[in-house]
């Protein structure tokens, strides 16, 4: 057996085991539809190299080159298939199709030419150079990319450069061979699978870190996401808050935090059902979400309780964002429970003074709310540092005379 034969027999094997590798990655999560994909795009890479294996053994060479040739072909395009939707951008069907289409025609017509032709050699490349482009595009396209991303669609782009290349390195390698069964006694057929394999190793190991990247994500934000109301849960809320409480420390800025608590929850549990509590409790995030920005943070941290943390705002600005939720929930109907029923939520802000840890800030709102629990609920009580671990309550009794909503602007969820 040749070099370049047994490199073709490793090469099985790597595509094989990379297969199995991408089926084991979409069985441990079924919504990972790409990784099904790439296992499809080298299940049809390894039935290539075992034909390019087999070609030697076989009768009726080019024909059995022609069928390796579509298989590599359309390992491509299921591979690529597979990057559109691990990116979410769409898929060039028609062109893609047309590409392949056209590419085995051309490879039909090429085989009048002589086998050591610069034109047929180029002809049988340029398609696999063309997908391979194709793919770096996907990437480039994407909205969604960080730098190992960048590093794939380099490396994409690498490969598909490496295709091009290969007649020029067949020329200088000595040919291509005198036919196919002579193809892996030479000296090109061995570079060309070396590098093949170099390359197809390197880009399913960049695949399955950016996969298992974004699957750690996805654990992480449902270990840290309310499921009832979509916010983030206290876990998520805490991280948050620690690093926000850095940021706008290190840039100089204000930051507050608004705790807020459903008034009377157990008989709105009693009177509605779990059910209908359950609806009241993501009716009051969603108002919660509607007037946030992105950059806040809103969080689900226990039964009826919420929190929001706003960076960059003060303690005039956190108590109108409360004032504002407050009537927004005063006047929001909750679908399918009675047209007259009515909710409200007492709430507590405070704003960090400099140095101020996050648990002093979270014990002096939560001193606010429940300052605004004992003074009637519905209501909002806020507390300014003095020295004291409560600080001093300030806030009206009275609720305003107006009718209308204040407004806050933002209407973006803390998890967009």
């Amino acid at each position: 057996m040749s070099g370049a034969a047994f490199l073709m027999a490793i090469n099985f094997a790597i595509a094989s085991l990379l297969a199995a590798a991408f089926v084991t990655i979409a069985l441990y999560d079924r919504s990972r539809i790409a990784a099904k994909y790439f296992a499809g795009g080298y299940v049809l890479g390894a039935a290539y190299f075992g034909v390019e294996f087999l070609i030697p053994m076989l009768i009726g060479g080019n024909r059995s080159v022609l069928l390796g040739y579509a298989l590599f072909l359309a390992a491509l395009v299921v591979f690529n298939r597979g990057l559109a939707r691990l990116y979410r951008v769409r898929m060039p069907w028609k062109v893609v199709a047309a590409i392949f289409v056209l590419s085995i025609l051309a490879k039909v017509a090429s085989d009048q030419l002589p086998r050591e032709s610069f034109t047929r050699m180029m002809i049988y490349q340029l398609p696999y150079f063309v997908m391979q482009t194709i793919g770096a595009g996907i990437i480039f396209a994407s909205a969604k990319r960080r730098p190992i991303d960048f590093v794939l669609a380099s490396l994409l782009t690498v490969t598909a450069i490496h295709y091009i290349m290969k007649p020029v390195v067949a020329l200088q390698a000595g040919g291509v061979g005198s036919s196919p069964s002579h193809y892996a006694s030479t000296l090109y057929a061995f570079i060309g699978q070396t590098t093949g394999a170099i390359l197809s190793v390197a880009v399913a190991l960049l695949l399955m870190v950016i996969l298992v990247r974004d699957l750690l994500a996805e654990i992480t934000i449902r270990s840290e996401t309310d499921p009832l109301s979509g916010l983030f849960n206290r876990r998520g809320f805490e991280l948050r808050f620690e690093r926000l409480l850095q940021a706008t420390e290190s840039k100089g800025l204000p930051i507050s935090l608004v705790l807020c608590d459903l008034d009377h929850f157990k008989s709105v549990n009693d009177t509605h059902g779990h059910a209908g509590g359950d609806r009241v409790i993501t009716a009051f995030a969603d108002v919660l979400r509607a007037a946030t920005l992105p950059n806040h943070v809103v969080a689900r941290i226990g039964g009826e309780e919420f929190a929001v943390v706003l960076p960059g705002c003060n303690l005039a600005a956190a108590r109108l964002f409360a004032e504002s939720v407050r009537i927004s929930l005063g006047e929001l109907q909750v679908e399918t429970l009675p047209d007259d029923a009515r909710f409200t939520a007492s709430f507590g802000v405070a704003e960090r003074t400099r140095d101020e840890a996050s648990e002093a800030v979270h014990y002096r709102a939560d001193a606010a709310l429940y300052h605004a629990k004992d003074a009637g609920r519905d209501r909002v009580r806020a507390s300014i540092a003095d020295g004291t671990r409560t600080g001093k309550m300030i806030g009206e009794d009275r609720k305003p005379a107006y009718g209308g909503t204040l407004s806050f602007p933002g209407a973006a969820s803390a998890h967009s």
